[in-house]
């Protein structure tokens, strides 16, 4: 390892100790992984088909979901009890800490009211990219489709020549 150029200290040659690691090695990521699926697994949970960082558990008609980021975990109950028991059961495994009620995931803000209906907002997300592009002072613009709109693979042209007539609209090109 070299000393990047204009940070050099002192003369000769130095050993470098690091004190917190920059990067995790994939071998590290793996073992990881598959000490988060065995533990899971030991609990009683089963990993979704469609995305293998959730996992879900049914027990006794009460539904717990998990999600894993690293080593970041987010859950949701349908009952205190079963919140409870999934953190205890993940705190007999890991050293865990709480941070309470998730506000945010993956620059959403996720809102609950009253009756515990859960809203996801990205306003937070697109005004972080705004900032971070320079464009907080641009102008909004309409979209092409109205707001609501439904699409499906129906509205999928189904013949070449129907292809063909969209190829040259930005929506249409694949």
């Amino acid at each position: 390892m070299e000393q990047p150029k204009g940070f050099e200290e002192g003369e000769g040659d130095y050993v470098w100790k690091l004190w917190k690691i920059l990067y995790e090695t994939m071998q590290e990521a793996h073992d990881w992984a598959e000490n988060l699926n065995k533990t899971f697994e030991g609990h009683g949970y089963y990993k979704s088909h469609a995305d293998p960082q959730i996992w879900s558990k049914v027990h006794d008609d009460e539904l717990t979901l998990t999600s894993t980021w690293i080593d970041d975990v987010l859950g949701a109950s349908s009952t205190i009890e079963s919140e409870h028991l999934a953190k205890s059961q993940l705190a007999s495994s890991y050293e865990i800490k709480d941070l309470g009620e998730a506000k945010f995931i993956l620059g959403m803000r996720i809102d609950r009211n009253a009756h515990g209906d859960i809203t996801l907002l990205q306003e937070a997300y697109c005004k972080h990219l705004l900032k971070r592009f320079n464009m907080t002072s641009c102008s909004p613009a309409t979209t092409s489709l109205p707001s609501g709109t439904m699409l499906s693979t129906k509205d999928y042209p189904a013949t070449p020549d129907e292809e063909n007539k969209m190829k040259d609209t930005p929506f249409g090109k694949h």
